[in-house]
């Protein structure tokens, strides 16, 4: 497996407060090192509220009958719907031909009615999968809404605090927002925080594709919990652009990746911000690659940046590679902001927030003509943003910063080795 660690440049300042980037490729082995795969432990979560009524809770019971065709009877599934009240249609259990039988006999009475207790619901699912709980299995809750929580827990700090707990404990939650109705940065807050995937799913058509297919990655997981170990000198400041978790150890950063699935292809990149520095010394910052189980493991690569004087760094060349990223990222973020206040009404932030990054990746991009199409694609974009946006184009915008921000394909999939 190859292991690619850049940055954008090697000379910082030494009077302190230079910002690097540092980016990190490398794809996953076509199978796991450490025997078969683990046995799953799934939760499906389907809101069944009035509004889902018609196709969307007719495709959303089909995309769990699909899913749970494909399991093993060394897996385990339990099926948990919810509006105001809360019913485990189906407790977990071994997916044998039985129980896949009850379980589709069971579904096929749900209908849609009522309102929308997401948190219990979705608790509910973390439930079933906690309670049998094995330190080898994959786990997943597959929440599935297409509104608002109305009822119960609505805080969205309150539910992600309660998915990075879950997480802790094993327990991984992926969440699926169908059409225009639902809160995007709440349910792509919960996947972060609960170590899944965030959907947004625009048509109901598109509901068994994507819930299948989450499903689908789930069993070719081949390394859990993957994490950068980065390791850096007093002082210095880690900070993930893409999406990841992160915690300090000592002198060392955790940048926590999620599970990585049959040859994906991965992506992170990492701000390093330095104090000041002796003119000729080195900060060397140190990038290794590990996982829970030891079947993807990488011994540290080294980066040495050297604090040099003004003109020096002014002068030295660039990685016009990292530069991209980087540039995405943060035209990713300025997208995040720029939808909130659009649908504030205060356009004119909106457009402004789009503008000041426009102009930021501009002051570097020179001639390259990746980094200028940013440029222009984020002028362009503000001009929307300056006026009422309909919901939908909202949605659109916010999960392809979302797909950019955690290198996901534009559908919500793992990016995978071409063919």
């Amino acid at each position: 497996m190859t292991f690619d660690v850049r940055t954008d440049r090697q000379y910082i300042r030494a009077s302190g407060g230079s910002d690097r980037f540092v980016l990190v490729r490398f794809t996953a082995p076509e199978s796991r090192t450490s025997g078969p795969r683990p046995p799953l432990n799934v939760a499906f979560v389907l809101d069944r509220s009035g509004s889902m009524a018609g196709q969307k809770i007719a495709l959303a019971k089909d995309a769990v009958e699909r899913s749970i065709a494909l399991l093993k009877p060394t897996d385990r599934f339990s099926i948990v719907v919810y509006d105001e009240i809360i019913d485990v249609v189906f407790e977990s259990a071994p997916a044998s031909a039985e129980a896949k039988r009850n379980a589709r006999e069971r579904l096929q009475k749900i209908d849609a009615r009522g309102s929308t207790d997401l948190g219990a619901g979705w608790l509910r699912g973390c439930e079933q999968v906690a309670a049998r709980l094995d330190d080898r299995q994959l786990t997943r809750v597959m929440r599935l809404s297409d509104g608002l929580a109305n009822r119960g827990i609505t805080d969205p700090a309150e539910l992600q605090r309660h998915a990075g707990e879950l997480r802790a404990r094993g327990v991984i939650t992926s969440t699926f927002g169908v059409g225009a109705d639902f809160d995007e940065a709440l349910l792509h807050g919960m996947a972060n925080a609960g170590g899944g995937h965030f959907y947004f799913i625009e048509t109901a058509r598109q509901i068994v594709d994507m819930i299948t297919s989450e499903l689908q990655e789930t069993i070719e997981v081949v390394a859990r919990d993957v994490a950068l170990e980065v390791v850096a000198p007093e002082g210095v400041l880690i900070e993930p652009l893409s999406e990841s978790s992160r915690e300090q150890r000592g002198s060392g950063w955790r940048l926590g990746l999620g599970d990585v699935v049959t040859e994906q292809e991965v992506t992170a990149v990492f701000r390093v911000n330095f104090p000041a520095g002796a003119l000729g010394t080195a900060a060397v910052v140190s990038v290794g690659l590990g996982d829970r189980d030891g079947d993807l493991r990488e011994p540290p690569v080294d980066i040495a940046f050297e604090y040099a004087d003004h003109p020096t760094n002014d002068a030295q060349r660039r990685d016009r590679d990292v530069d991209r990223q980087v540039a995405q990222l943060y035209a990713a973020r300025a997208r995040y902001e720029a939808v909130a206040l659009n649908r504030a009404g205060t356009y004119d932030a909106a457009r402004d927030v789009l503008l000041r990054v426009a102009d930021r990746i501009a002051g570097y991009a020179g001639t390259d003509r990746v980094l200028r199409g940013t440029v222009e694609a984020l002028r362009a974009e503000a001009s929307e943003f300056g006026r009422d946006m309909v919901e939908l184009d909202r949605k659109r915008a916010y999960f392809a910063s979302a797909m950019m921000s955690s290198m996901r394909a534009p559908g919500g999939k793992a990016r995978r080795k071409s063919s």
